[in-house]
């Protein structure tokens, strides 16, 4: 059910480093196919007229109360960060598990092992042998990064909303998410974090940064609860 991308090269460069080590997080866009001409022209009033009433009841609030219905997920993810300064992208890959309502971990094992466990008000980082634990009410703009991942996951739309402006698009079978900052320190930071989902799936994570940089993370369920 899950989908995020998140990591961290330096806490006080937001912009650059933790926006891509944090990754990119939590949606989809585009679910109705249209009919080919001449299935359209055949359609009745009442077949036509379903999908439109559907949609239109498709909303912000519904794709929170879906993923809301998830207490937990397990995933499988890969990570690209298109930088400028590269000629290709940077990738890892590795685990993801969330477990409603504030746990979120995130273990890389390529190329390099590391592991991001937030919990509460509190980051975890181990790399290299290394154990660091920053509580996040000291940095606010990771705060609120962590948050656009942990609330789309949790459902969470009051939490998302401390921090961002939310647009959906899609329908339930297909949606996208973007979150716009709404303080300007994030926004010198993050341009936007754009979530695709299927139903209660998140599979595509991409944070587009101020400067032109971005991370992909793409998401494959593993089932494990």
């Amino acid at each position: 059910m899950m989908a995020m991308t998140w990591n961290f090269e330096s806490l006080r460069l937001l912009p650059a480093g933790l926006a891509f080590r944090l990754g990119a997080a939590c949606c989809l866009a585009l679910a109705c196919q249209l009919p080919v001409a001449g299935a359209a022209a055949a359609a009745s009033p009442s077949t036509t007229a379903a999908p439109a009433r559907a949609d239109a009841a498709w909303s912000v609030d519904r794709l929170m109360a879906t993923l809301a219905r998830q207490p937990s997920g397990s995933a499988r993810f890969v990570e690209k960060k298109y930088m400028a300064m590269l000629e290709r992208p940077l990738e890892s890959s590795g685990e993801l598990r969330f477990v409603a309502p504030d746990r979120l971990e995130k273990r890389t094992l390529a190329p390099k092992p590391e592991t991001l466990l937030v919990q509460g008000d509190m980051l975890t980082v181990e790399r290299a042998g290394r154990r660091t634990t920053i509580p996040l009410r000291n940095h606010p703009e990771l705060a609120a990064f962590i948050e656009s991942l942990r609330g789309t996951l949790a459902g969470n739309r009051q939490a998302l909303e401390q921090y961002y402006r939310l647009a959906l698009e899609g329908t339930a079978k297909r949606w996208t998410l973007t979150l716009t900052p709404s303080d300007s320190r994030m926004a010198a930071a993050i341009a936007a974090i754009r979530i695709d989902g299927a139903g209660e799936r998140l599979e595509r994570v991409e944070i587009r940064q101020a400067d032109g940089d971005r991370s992909v993370m793409t998401i494959v369920p593993t089932g494990g609860q």
